[in-house]
This record gives C-alpha cells, sequence and structure tokens, in this order.
C-alpha cells in the first residue's frame, strides 16, 4: 500500500524520479509493517538463511562438546532436531558438516560470531530464535550442564542479552517444553504457564495476553521467514508457537478469560 503512495507523492512533488525514490521508501515500510522492523529486502534473505543455518549448527556443535565430550545422545539428539525440522537432504548433510566443526575445539568461533552479528544482528527476533533453538538443544536430555548453562550464557552476551533477559528466557523455554510434552495436566501445569509466558500469577489479565501476544508474533512462521529465517528451520518455532498457545489457553480458563 506505502508503496503506491510514495510513488503518487514523489511524482506529484518531484517528477519521475521522485516517484521512483517514493516507490522505494514505500516498499521498505511495507516490508516493515509486514515482517517486522528487521526485514529485508527479499533478494538479501539467502544470505541471511544461509548464516543463520551455518550459526545454529556449529554453535550446536560446541554446545555438544562443552562437557568435553559429544556423547552418542547429543548426536542422536541433533537427528532427531534435523528430523523434526524436515530439512531437505542437502541442508542436512550441510548441517552436520558444521555440526563437526563447531565440536572442533581447533576451530575458530569468532568469525562465526562475527558474520551472525553483521548479517542478522539487527534483527531481534532472529537472535532470539537462534537461543531458543540452542537453549532447547541443550534441555533435549532434561538436563541443564553447566558448561552448556555457561557457553549459553556467553553467546547470549554476545548478542546482547543480560544476565538477567537470559536467566528468563532459559525459563520461559524450559517451561514451553512442559507443554510440549503433554504435561499441561500436571498439578503444576498452571505455574509453568505463567513462566511459559514470561509472566507470573500477580500478572494482570491485560500483561498476560500483551506477553501472549508478543511472542505470537515473535514466533510467527511469515514474520520469521521474511526476516531470514531458513524455512527448513519454522516447524520449531511453530511448535513453540502451539506450546505458548496452550500455555495461554490454561492461564485463561483458570481465570475464566
Amino acid at each position: 500500500m506505502f508503496k503506491f503512495i510514495g510513488f503518487i507523492f514523489g511524482y506529484y512533488f518531484l517528477g519521475f524520479f521522485g516517484a521512483l525514490l517514493g516507490l522505494f521508501i514505500g516498499a521498505s515500510i511495507d516490508r516493515a509493517r509486514t515482517y517486522g522492523s528487521g526485514a529485508m529486502n527479499p533478494l538479501r534473505n539467502a544470505l541471511r538463511q544461509a548464516v543463520f543455518l551455518e550459526t545454529a549448527f556449529v554453535l550446536m556443535g560446541k554446545l555438544a562438546k562443552a562437557d568435553g565430550r559429544v556423547s552418542q545422545d547429543e548426536i542422536d539428539h541433533v537427528e532427531q532436531f534435523m528430523q523434526k525440522l524436515g530439512m531437505t537432504a542437502a541442508h542436512r548433510q550441510q548441517a552436520i558438516a558444521l555440526f563437526k566443526q563447531g565440536a572442533d575445539p581447533a576451530f575458530d568461533i569468532e568469525p562465526i560470531y562475527q558474520k551472525f552479528v553483521a548479517i542478522c544482528g539487527h534483527t531481534r527476533d532472529l537472535k532470539q530464535m537462534l537461543l531458543v533453538y540452542l537453549i532447547v538443544m541443550a534441555l533435549a536430555d532434561g538436563n541443564l550442564h553447566p558448561a552448556e548453562e555457561a557457553l549459553l550464557a556467553d553467546i547470549a552476551g554476545r548478542l546482547g542479552y543480560g544476565s538477567e533477559a537470559f536467566r528468563h528466557l532459559v525459563d520461559m523455554v524450559l517451561n514451553q517444553s512442559h507443554f510440549g510434552g503433554g504435561q499441561a495436566g500436571s498439578p503444576v501445569a498452571l505455574d509453568d504457564a505463567y513462566k511459559a509466558l514470561g509472566v507470573s500469577k500477580d500478572s494482570s489479565d491485560a500483561e498476560i495476553k500483551r506477553a501472549w501476544r508478543k511472542l505470537m508474533s515473535q514466533y510467527h512462521p511469515d514474520k520469521l521467514m521474511g526476516q531470514g529465517m531458513p524455512e527448513d528451520m519454522i516447524a520449531m518455532a511453530t511448535e513453540q508457537a502451539k506450546e505458548i498457545q496452550l500455555a495461554y489457553d490454561l492461564i485463561k480458563k483458570n481465570r475464566n478469560l
């Protein structure tokens, strides 16, 4: 819509070249309204997708090696993760190679950080989704090893998250997984539901609804793909969104909303 408005106003005030400028500015506004402030020209999304995929699996390898060895359980978790994502054969081979690179103690991880921040770092949703994927990976065996937690905290710090924000995100992801695991009917489910949304029992109905909307927006597949999330990796975001919805539904039921 804005690209057409920009075209008309640009032509009216500045002629043909003004129309082109107005069209470009309007298209940028349309992308930002659709995909968020971090949205890019679709022609460059492929670059973000490649960098996100590279960073995610290299850091998964780094996480797996954090306690000194890559166990068979951790390898199985990565295999299950790729199956859950429904990755193409080409992306699967690439992901395995990247995972092995990250697990190699001699591999220099610094350029990976720098590239991700340079290409994807301007988009908060992509930074948070990277952390969510890594936290899910670390929690896959039901236990967060101290070495894994320390590495995750370091990664979060490099992405601009303070220690409190990092702990808050870990707590949310941990409690969201309770719903995905079919524990929505457990005695502690309501407590988990509040934590999954990042709120408390003392939060108002409006605050809870705001938190739910914000999370659902962050996990929206169209928005994430528009910002450069690889299509293969949207499945995990969709799964997290379902768990968030279950948590919100339980809170609504308890509050008679």
